[in-house]
């Protein structure tokens, strides 16, 4: 396993697993996690909890809340308990 920090951002981290797994973790919380077939699953809890999350997760997926939220809807992006 492996942690380094995000952007040089305090409490915004990203681990890889020995399994192939990428974790985006802000603060205590797991956020998102890609499996290494590509598969995106976000935290139900915890994906969109507060500016400073959402802010680094986009920069994480390279995208805007919106286009997250069209992702979640459409299936694309599954919604699970990582914490």
């Amino acid at each position: 396993m492996k942690v380094t920090q995000f952007k040089d951002a305090k409490n915004q981290f990203i681990i890889y697993d020995d399994n192939g797994n990428t974790f985006f973790q802000s603060y205590n919380s797991i956020i998102v996690k890609i499996t290494p077939e590509g598969k995106i699953y976000l935290d139900e809890n915890y994906w969109n909890y507060s500016v400073t999350t959402g802010k680094y997760r986009n920069l994480f997926l390279g995208e805007s809340r919106k286009e997250t939220e069209k992702k979640i809807k459409s299936g694309k992006y599954i919604l699970t308990n990582l914490n």
